[in-house]
C-alpha cells in the first residue's frame, strides 16, 4: 500500500487568509492540498473556481493540489484547472456524459485523474476505468457542506475498492473525504484508504493567530496511522 497522506480540505479555511493558512497546514505535516469545487447546481453550495487555485501557485504553493469537481456539466471546466495548477482532478460518474472522454480530457491537459463516488454511488464503473485512473475517492458524506458526520458503511466501500486495486497491481490512491479526523482515521486507515481528506477535523482545530496551531491535529493523525 502506499504511505499514507493527510490532505486538509480548504473548504474550511479561513479564506481571508488562505494563502496563510495553506502554508501553516503544509508547514504543519500536510501532504496535499484538497480543493472542493461546487457549483449550486450538481450539489447544493457555491465555492471556488480556478483564479483561487492559479492564486495559490502563485503565493507559492508547490504541493500537489487535489481538485474536487463537483460540478455538472464538468469538462467545460477542466482546462481551466489545469492551467490553474491542479495536480489531480477527480469528477462525479454521474456528472460526466462520456466517462471516458472527460478522464482522457484531465490527463490530455497533464493533470492525474480519479473519479469520486458518493456514499449511495454503485463502483461498476470502476470495472472499466480503473486502470485508466490515478485516485479513487469515496464520499464518506454526501457532498454539498463541510462538518458533516462520518457514514460508516462506506468503510464496506473502501474494502471493496481496495481489494480490486490490489487484485490488479495497480498504482491508484483510494482517498476518503467527509468526517474524518483523529477519532476515526485509524479505522479508514485499516479499511485500506491511503489518502485522507480532512476539513473541519484540522482548520477548526484552533483558531488563533499561531502558526503551528495545525501541528497538533496532523501529528495526532499521524500516531493513529502508525498503529495501522
Amino acid at each position: 500500500m502506499p504511505e499514507f497522506r493527510i490532505a486538509p480540505s480548504i473548504l474550511s479555511a479561513n479564506f481571508a487568509k488562505l494563502g496563510e493558512e495553506v502554508d501553516n497546514v503544509l508547514a504543519s505535516g500536510a501532504d496535499i492540498v484538497h480543493f472542493d469545487v461546487m457549483d449550486n447546481h450538481y450539489v447544493p453550495n457555491l465555492t471556488i473556481g480556478p483564479l483561487v487555485c492559479e492564486a495559490l501557485r502563485k503565493h507559492g504553493v508547490t504541493a500537489p493540489i487535489d481538485v474536487h469537481l463537483m460540478v455538472k456539466p464538468v469538462d467545460r471546466i477542466i482546462p481551466d484547472f489545469a492551467k490553474a495548477g491542479a495536480s489531480y482532478i477527480t469528477f462525479h460518474p454521474e456528472a460526466s456524459e462520456h466517462i471516458d472522454r472527460t478522464i482522457g480530457l484531465i490527463k490530455e491537459s497533464g493533470c492525474k485523474a480519479g473519479l469520486v463516488f458518493n456514499p449511495a454511488t454503485p463502483l461498476e464503473v470502476l470495472e472499466y476505468t480503473l486502470d485508466k485512473i490515478d485516485m479513487v475517492l469515496l464520499m464518506s458524506v454526501n457532498p454539498g457542506f463541510g462538518g458533516q458526520k462520518f457514514i460508516p458503511y462506506v468503510l464496506d466501500k473502501a474494502r471493496k475498492v481496495r481489494k480490486m486495486i490490489d487484485e490488479r497491481g495497480l498504482n491508484v490512491s483510494l482517498e476518503i473525504d467527509g468526517g474524518v479526523g483523529p477519532a476515526n482515521i485509524l479505522d479508514v486507515a485499516k479499511a485500506g484508504v491511503d489518502t485522507f481528506v480532512a476539513g473541519s477535523a484540522v482548520f477548526g482545530a484552533a483558531k488563533d493567530s499561531d502558526p503551528n496551531r495545525y501541528n497538533s491535529v496532523i501529528a495526532t493523525m499521524r500516531a493513529e496511522l502508525a498503529k495501522a
